[in-house]
């Protein structure tokens, strides 16, 4: 009976069966269909997550759902990882397809799970943890300047370019303390570990410049939960002086479209090179942010709530990062042993 039953479905003999299989029959119509709707209305990234699919299954948007199974699940982590993709990426990616095709079962689009028995790969155990050296930030910071410079002279030129053929001018760069986003979003990286997103979503209406406080939202905080980070005087002044020369409301890093800033791959690589620091990427700034605290003395207790990290285990990775500040300790000992008095 059970096999005639699936026999008719996969007809589309039964009536209940045809209209689901026809209006969301592959994999791209079901997550703009009734599993993009889920999301909508039961995650707070949704959009986030959309997008994420829609990359990592590009190969597998126009299979049909019940066509999809364990072998091609299989050969699909297999060319992943042969173009260089992370296993945790790729993990993320299945448990992305797991939550999809669970609703799906549960909304008779399919008959059987097919990912019941696809395990995660298995994941590097070392934890990365990259942060800048003195020598590499006084770098950073003077590649920012230059940057500055160079922009400001470029603009310079080119209204007194446009000037001399009767033109109008462009917005003086000398005038204003910054010529763009990049160096205030760097700096207030690297004085708060707010993490990229945190800080292009970031509102005028989180900033409390009085109180010297930023609060990143629940909707924008990874861990779906709010925090207040202080802010120190750098951070402070920086955005007092981005805040003067732009609008004061809205996002504090709009794009040009008007909503949160999310291309800087550009402008950030090039920053390194000028720099000359290799294998840092943006995320390593809220790295070396921690590792200054933990260097400074500060508990990992304080750091995990400046970080918002949910589980302590996450920041005890920070615990013992710098080789110089371990041997700095432990030359300590030497002080503690007082030579014997000869005769």
């Amino acid at each position: 009976l059970a096999k005639q039953h699936l026999a008719k479905i996969e007809l589309g003999d039964l009536p209940a069966a045809a209209p689901k299989m026809a209006e969301e029959r592959t994999l791209r119509d079901f997550l703009t269909g009734s599993y993009g709707d889920r999301l909508d209305t039961e995650t707070k990234r949704a959009d986030d997550t959309k997008k994420r699919i829609l990359q990592a299954f590009e190969s597998l948007l126009d299979t049909r759902l019940d066509r999809i199974d364990t072998a091609m699940i299989d050969r699909w982590r297999a060319a992943r990882i042969k173009s260089g993709v992370k296993p945790a990426s790729v993990n993320r990616n299945t448990n992305d397809l797991k939550a999809m095709m669970n609703f799906a079962l549960r909304r008779g689009l399919i008959n059987a799970h097919p990912m019941q028995t696809v395990k995660n790969l298995r994941e590097e155990s070392e934890n990365r943890i990259r942060y800048l050296t003195q020598d590499e930030e006084t770098r950073l910071r003077t590649a920012l300047d230059a940057r500055e410079t160079t922009k400001r002279e470029s603009r310079a030129r080119g209204n007194a370019w446009r000037i001399e053929r009767s033109q109008d001018a462009r917005a003086d760069l000398r005038i204003v303390a910054f010529v763009d986003y990049l160096k205030p979003a760097v700096l207030l990286s690297l004085n708060t570990g707010l993490r990229q997103g945190e800080v292009f979503k970031l509102t005028w209406a989180s900033v409390n410049l009085d109180k010297g406080m930023v609060t990143v939202t629940a909707s924008t905080a990874k861990s779906q939960k709010a925090r207040h980070v202080p802010l120190n005087a750098e951070a402070k002044t920086v955005l007092k002086a981005w805040q003067k020369q732009g609008k004061g409301e809205g996002y504090v890093f709009p794009s040009r479209e008007g909503g949160p800033l999310s291309e800087i791959k550009t402008a950030w690589l090039k920053l390194l090179r000028d720099a000359g620091i290799n294998n840092f990427r943006w995320h390593d700034m809220r790295h070396h942010f921690a590792s200054r605290l933990v260097m400074a003395g500060v508990d990992l207790n304080t750091v995990r709530e400046l970080l918002g990290h949910s589980d302590i285990k996450m920041t005890l990775r920070y615990a013992h990062l710098a080789p110089e500040h371990k041997a700095a300790a432990v030359e300590l000992l030497q002080r503690l042993v007082q030579p014997r008095p000869q005769g």
